[in-house]
C-alpha cells in the first residue's frame, strides 16, 4: 500500500514501496534497492550489468515487477535467467519493462483515452507494450505474448524518471 509523506516546509513527497520510502531526489536503483518487494529485479539488473543504464539521466519509466510477480514464471525461470550465459535473454526482459520518456498516471489515461481505448509505447529493448483501463481507476499492460500486468503502484517519482509496481512480469516475443 502506498503511502504519502509531506516534510518540511518544502513538503518533499515520498510513496513507500516494499517497506521502504522512495525519494524523488534518488534514481530508479538507488531506491529499488531499498524496496523489500524487489530484491529480484535488483538481482537481475545486477546480473545483466543495467546498474549504470537505470541510474543514468533518463528519463525513463520504469514497469517493476514484484518478487510475487517473479515468482509466477514457471520454475526455474530466474535462475535460468540470472545464469551469465543467459544474460542477453535477462537484459531483453528486463528492458522490456523500460519506456525511454517520463509517464504518469494521468498520462497514460491520456494517451489510452486518445487512441479509443489501446495506446502502445515502444520499450527499451524495441519491443511493444499495449496499456489499457481495466475499470476506472486501473491500467493494465498487456506485453507481446498476450500476457497481462496491472499496476498496483503509480508514479513513484525519481530523480531520473517514474516507476510503475506490477503483478506480473511482462514477456517480449
Amino acid at each position: 500500500m502506498a503511502s504519502i509523506l509531506a516534510t518540511g516546509a518544502a513538503s518533499a513527497t515520498t510513496v513507500d514501496v516494499g517497506g521502504a520510502a522512495m525519494y524523488s531526489q534518488k534514481n530508479i536503483v538507488e531506491n529499488a534497492m531499498n524496496s523489500k518487494d524487489h530484491t529480484t529485479l535488483v538481482a537481475a539488473v545486477k546480473a545483466a550489468g543495467l546498474v549504470d543504464t537505470l541510474e543514468g539521466k533518463g528519463p525513463f519509466t520504469v514497469f517493476a515487477p514484484t518478487n510475487e510477480a517473479f515468482g509466477r514464471l514457471p520454475e526455474g525461470t530466474v535462475d535460468m535467467l540470472l545464469k551469465p550465459e543467459s544474460n542477453s535473454k535477462l537484459t531483453k526482459v528486463l528492458t522490456y519493462h523500460v519506456v525511454p520518456g517520463k509517464y504518469t498516471k494521468h498520462d497514460l489515461e491520456k494517451l489510452i483515452k486518445e487512441h479509443k481505448g489501446k495506446a502502445m509505447l515502444k520499450t527499451a529493448s524495441g519491443g511493444m507494450l499495449t496499456f489499457m483501463m481495466n475499470g476506472p481507476q486501473n491500467i493494465q499492460i498487456m506485453d507481446a505474448s498476450g500476457g497481462v500486468a496491472n499496476i498496483s503502484t503509480y508514479d513513484v517519482m525519481q530523480k531520473n524518471g517514474v516507476i510503475d509496481v506490477i503483478d506480473n512480469v511482462l514477456l517480449p516475443k
